[in-house]
């Protein structure tokens, strides 16, 4: 069974950090680009990051930049997206994603082009 499966999140006061962790199993996603999404109630699933299946590429949305890093460790099949200098509008669910392609491109920002999700972790950013 392929599971994808986060966990790091948590309540944090604004100008906090958090690392969010996704672990997969089930089979390896080395050769898959790996992507960061969050989404609040009422509302549509958004991008935050995505990294290429080597590490190389990575790609964030503008609202995230110079303060969100997302990395991954394929030896131990784990994504990772370090939060820092965060904001309550950051509160939300977050969830990893396993993209069908390798390498980075615009299209990776559609939740369409991603075929395995977690179930997502909460991270909730108190003013």
């Amino acid at each position: 069974q392929v599971q994808l499966v986060e966990s790091g999140g948590g309540l944090v006061q604004a100008g906090g950090s958090l690392r969010l962790s996704c672990a997969a199993s089930g089979r390896t996603f080395r050769w898959n680009a790996m992507g960061w999404f969050r989404q609040t109630p009422g509302k549509e699933r958004e991008f935050v990051a995505v990294i290429s299946w080597g590490g190389a590429g990575t790609y964030y949305v503008d609202s995230v930049k110079g303060r969100f890093t997302i990395s991954r460790d394929n030896a131990k099949n784990t994504v990772y997206l370090q939060m820092n200098d965060l904001k309550p509008e950051d509160t939300a669910v977050y969830y990893c994603a396993a993209a069908r392609q390798s390498t980075i491109s615009t299209r990776l920002v559609e939740t369409s082009e991603y075929n395995y999700w977690g179930q997502g972790t909460q991270v909730t950013v108190s003013s």
